[in-house]
């Protein structure tokens, strides 16, 4: 599965509204990937160290966007190492980025965005040299759009060519009108029953913008399986007498 962390209290008190995840929903459906969760968390590092060890532990493939410059409310690098029970240490490579772009203005806490958790490997940043880093399947990027989205596609593209495909799914839907979802729940569960590959949906509306009051109905999941099911579910709301469209 593949998730992502958000980090950044200027997300949570609205001083920027997050670009990152729609981003990473569409970099990993056109590799016909999916994103399983995402977390936003805010700069605490107790608690963004134990949604790392957390992490960690399962076997997911995690991105990381933003926390881990050098000023003091950047603490993504220093968890990760907390998570880990490791130290932090300078990259070799990431020194020599540092200070290829910054040459002689080189400074002590410029190098420190240099200090990743021991055992990382570096991610290449085609913006400004800073780098990113990977600490086995967890690759933590900065929190500027511009950087962090073409790192995360050189990881992806690099790390995880081999399991393109591998989640590719389809949808449709319809909408569904004079009855409500709790009416709509035994069509539901028979076509989930009935198709193993499938998720069956519900979003009701009330009716916004002049429209009539439906509940769009729909299948999402394996391609093979999305016509015959949605045909099924079809069948189901027209015998329990729903007018749809």
């Amino acid at each position: 599965m593949f998730g992502a962390f958000i980090i950044g209290d200027e997300l949570l008190v609205g001083k920027r509204q997050d670009k990152h995840l729609p981003f990473v929903i569409e970099a990993l459906a056109q590799r016909g990937l999916r994103l399983s969760w995402a977390h936003y968390l805010g700069d605490e590092p107790q608690r963004i160290t134990d949604a790392l060890k957390r992490s960690f532990a399962a076997s997911d493939v995690v991105f990381s966007f933003g926390g881990i410059g050098a000023t003091p409310d950047d603490h993504t690098r220093q968890c990760a190492a907390a998570a880990l029970n490791v130290g932090l240490k300078i990259h070799p490579e990431a020194e020599r980025e540092i200070r290829g772009r910054f040459g002689g203005e080189v400074t002590p806490q410029r190098l420190q965005m240099g200090e990743f958790p021991e055992g990382a490997l570096v991610i290449p940043n085609p913006v400004n040299r800073i780098p990113g880093f990977s600490v086995r399947d967890h690759h933590f990027v900065p929190g500027f759009p511009q950087m962090a989205w073409p790192m995360v596609e050189w990881i992806l593209d690099t790390r995880y060519r081999d399991r393109f495909d591998a989640q590719r799914w389809k949808e449709q839907s319809i909408l569904v009108f004079e009855a409500g979802e709790s009416q709509l729940i035994p069509a539901m569960q028979a076509v989930e029953a009935a198709f193993k590959g499938i998720k069956v949906f519900s979003l009701p509306s009330m009716g916004q913008d002049g429209s009539r009051i439906h509940v769009e109905l729909g299948v999402r999941g394996d391609p093979a399986q999305v016509d015959p099911s949605m045909q099924k579910l079809r069948q189901l709301v027209g015998d329990a007498g729903f007018p749809y469209k």
